[in-house]
């Protein structure tokens, strides 16, 4: 966690930002990621050289004749020449990393623009930058540098960035627990964005498995290297989204450019667990969908779409948690019913999380739920695990404070002792419904399909009573109004 000494200094940056005439967010993340990716790269190198002399192995530098080009060195130059060479040598000299082998944040800056507009905005963010960074060396927490920039990302949250809306960490907190990765997983997100649910999966192996990973070298160069892909169509995001996994420790995610749905994308029984919230963005051109996705359902919706991209992708044994709109629960045409019963019959269909549409407020309203199902390619649905998630742990207004109820640890410990709920009744806030009956109801997935109300009944007074009452208030209203007449 932050102090507030930290989230007051990046408060103070994002102003400076803002008063310095950047007000998107996005392009303030975008500037901050290029100027930290600047500063790591110098601190890295700076450790890969002295490790190299303590070990008496040759390295060398890649700012080898260009000292000038270190974080550690124009941080110190006087405003007007480090915008100068910021904008004339630093940018391209980074844009043209590729051939490194020490570069791997190099390509997702091949088409960074710099856009800090003035020599002294420059200088105040990098001096107030490189205070941040003396106060995270101060920290004793292993990832004070992935929270600084989820800091960052959570001010991302603004509606109208390309009608992208963060997940909230929480949320993908319980999804990735809900899965329960391990480190001969292969983790996936088609939809990226700024790669949390791959973050919260790198976390979550790192607090449970640490030591089987960092100390078995096989299983290290796998977290490193060939355990996690994103992809997404929005370069910007691609290139933030790699910045957080590598800030989170993952030195060489497989973040890249992709329509996911298309043709171009052929990945088939590739993953072992997929995490994702693909957009809702309604429709979009058939011609440009991957034909054997429409063979599974025919639409033009992307929630469908992915769903069935999300089999593929998969490998048999692969689990998937996902978030998805309302509408995929219970939606009536044919597409929809398609796709539900394609995971049921011929997958299994494990759980349905009902969530309340205030989990993404302020930024929407729309209702959602998770479905939790794993590929078989032979069916294995029998009973289908449904929770009424009622609470987060904040409240459900546009304010979404800290609030004392919170299903989430409820979900995760019933799930993983889901033998234990088939004695649950319909009128609690998880059960069981058997196959048959989700088949009977055209495979409608939505809970209060299937929940019952428990009606208390509930004893009035008498008419009498009641009455006797009201005419004792309407004698101290006359009394009270005779005694206001009385004084005037």
């Amino acid at each position: 966690m932050l102090t507030g000494e930290l989230k007051n200094k990046i408060d103070a940056i994002w102003e400076m930002f803002w008063t310095g005439g950047i007000t998107n967010p996005l392009d303030v993340v975008e500037q901050m990621t290029y100027l930290m990716f600047i500063h790591d790269l110098d601190e890295a190198d700076a450790k890969k050289v002295k490790s190299s002399i303590m070990l008496e192995i040759p390295y060398t530098s890649m700012f080898e004749g260009h000292d000038q080009y270190k974080w550690s060195v124009f941080r110190d130059l006087p405003a007007e020449k480090m915008y100068e060479l910021m904008q004339t040598e630093i940018f391209p000299f980074i844009k043209n990393l590729h051939g490194s082998k020490d570069s791997t944040y190099s390509k997702y800056m091949s088409d960074a623009i710099f856009k800090i507009p003035t020599p002294q905005l420059l200088s105040k963010i990098v001096d107030a930058l490189d205070g941040l960074y003396t106060d995270m060396a101060k920290q004793v927490e292993n990832d004070t540098k992935g929270d600084v920039y989820e800091s960052l990302l959570a001010k991302l949250s603004t509606a109208g960035v390309n009608g992208q809306f963060r997940t909230p960490r929480h949320i993908i907190r319980m999804m990735v627990e809900l899965l329960d990765p391990n480190p001969e997983d292969i983790i996936c997100d088609p939809a990226c964005g700024t790669s949390g649910f791959l973050v919260a999966a790198g976390e979550y192996l790192k607090e449970k498995y640490r030591d089987e990973i960092f100390y078995n070298r096989e299983k290290k160069a796998h977290y490193n290297n060939t355990m996690f892909y994103g992809y997404d169509m929005d370069r910007t995001m691609l290139r933030v989204g790699a910045m957080n996994m590598m800030t989170h420790g993952v030195d060489n995610p497989n973040i890249d450019y992709r329509d996911s749905l298309s043709e171009q994308n052929t990945d088939t029984a590739k993953y072992s667990v997929i995490l994702a919230n693909p957009p809702f963005k309604g429709s979009l051109d058939a011609d440009t969908v991957s034909p054997d996705l429409l063979k599974v359902c025919k639409t033009k919706k992307t929630e469908l779409l992915f769903l069935a991209l999300f089999l593929r992708m998969l490998k048999i044994g692969g689990r998937c948690a996902c978030i998805v709109p309302d509408g995929v629960l219970f939606g009536s045409s044919t597409a929809h019913k398609a796709i539900r019963k394609e995971l049921i019959e011929n997958h299994r269909l494990e759980a349905v999380i009902s969530m309340p549409s205030g989990v993404f407020k302020p930024y929407a309203g729309v209702s959602t739920g998770i479905l939790v199902f794993t590929k078989t390619g032979h069916g294995g649905t029998d009973n289908v695990w449904f929770y009424d998630m009622q609470a987060d742990g904040y409240s459900l207004d546009d304010k979404r404070t800290d609030v004392q109820e919170n299903d989430i640890p409820d979900i995760i410990e019933r799930f993983r002792n889901r033998d234990a709920e088939a004695d649950r009744e319909r009128t609690e806030k998880s059960f069981f419904v058997a196959k048959s009956e989700i088949v009977e109801n055209g495979y409608d997935l939505s809970i209060n399909k299937y929940k019952k109300t428990e009606y208390k009944p509930v004893e009035y007074p008498p008419t009498s009573e009641i009455l006797a009452e009201l005419r004792d208030l309407q004698k101290q209203i006359d009394d009270e109004l005779a005694e206001l007449e009385g004084m005037v």
